[in-house]
């Protein structure tokens, strides 16, 4: 009797043995300042951790950017920034030359972000100037609201699948002090759609755009890189709850967009 039974599970027992992961993805993240990042970081550490399961490759998060080194680094073929950059010296220049030699990187929102004089400043020129080619921050539409959105390039790997406009999930949409058309290294995937305009509600007249070109989700041609402007969520500030009223992933079209650039970055040869 047991022997039969030992003779059935074997097979089972080999067949439940999980496939290594394909590759490895690190997100980096603060997670402290405004309550609408934090909320986007969580939920996108949620998310990720979910969809590496299903489409068999393995996801770390850190909020230790001590980590921004050639050591662990070397542990990942895809790196996230969630929120926020490196601000060491030493932290940048590992992050530079993870990406000179072939490395992998989406940002999400905040990761842009840069504005002198402010917390966060424009002191690194590789990374506002070349590698992203935006430079600084300019301004930035309210309340978080959702946009139509207008595929660019859809012959991109990250475009697959994706509808030529879209609705995206509700977000502060930034813009930037550089054109990024007439940069000959960035290939803008997606900007936002002149059917949304207006755009935002205010209650500032420059939290409102009514026109204007605006692109939210590019790639430069030197590297194996996407930044993605969306990554804040809809907050209760008004009513003083800090309850959350959007949730980023909880658009499908955004995330296979997302899972279409992490199989292209992790699966290259």
């Amino acid at each position: 009797m047991y022997k039969i039974v030992l003779f059935l599970l074997l097979p089972l027992a080999a067949f439940s043995q999980k496939k290594s992961p394909a590759f490895n993805v690190i997100g980096f993240y603060t997670g402290i300042n405004d309550r609408a990042h934090v909320s986007f970081v969580h939920e996108a550490n949620r998310w990720l951790a979910e969809v590496a399961v299903k489409y068999n490759f393995h996801y770390d998060s850190t909020n230790n950017w001590g980590n921004m080194n050639p050591a662990f680094l070397a542990r990942y073929q895809v790196v996230l920034f969630l929120d926020t950059r490196p601000d060491s010296a030493d932290q940048r220049k590992a992050f530079e030359q993870y990406m000179e030699n072939g490395g992998s990187w989406i940002g999400f929102h905040f990761s842009a972000f840069a504005l002198t004089p402010s917390a966060y400043p424009q002191n690194w020129n590789w990374y506002h100037e070349k590698f992203l080619g935006a430079g600084q921050y300019k301004g930035n539409t309210w309340r978080p609201t959702s946009a139509v959105l207008r595929v660019e390039d859809n012959k991109h790997p990250a475009m697959e699948a994706i509808p030529d406009t879209f609705r995206a999930a509700p977000n502060e949409w930034y813009s930037w002090q550089r054109d990024l058309r007439r940069n000959k290294d960035i290939r803008i995937l997606l900007s936002i759609d002149s059917s949304s305009f207006p755009l935002g509600t205010g209650p500032k007249e420059w939290e409102i755009w009514h026109s204007g070109y605006y692109p939210v989700v590019w790639t430069n041609k030197n590297y194996r890189m996407l930044y993605v402007n969306m990554g804040h969520n809809d907050i209760d500030y008004e009513g003083r709850t800090n309850k959350e009223l959007s949730f980023s992933f909880a658009n499908e079209i955004q995330n296979q967009m997302i899972l279409n650039a992490l199989m292209w970055m992790g699966k290259r040869k």
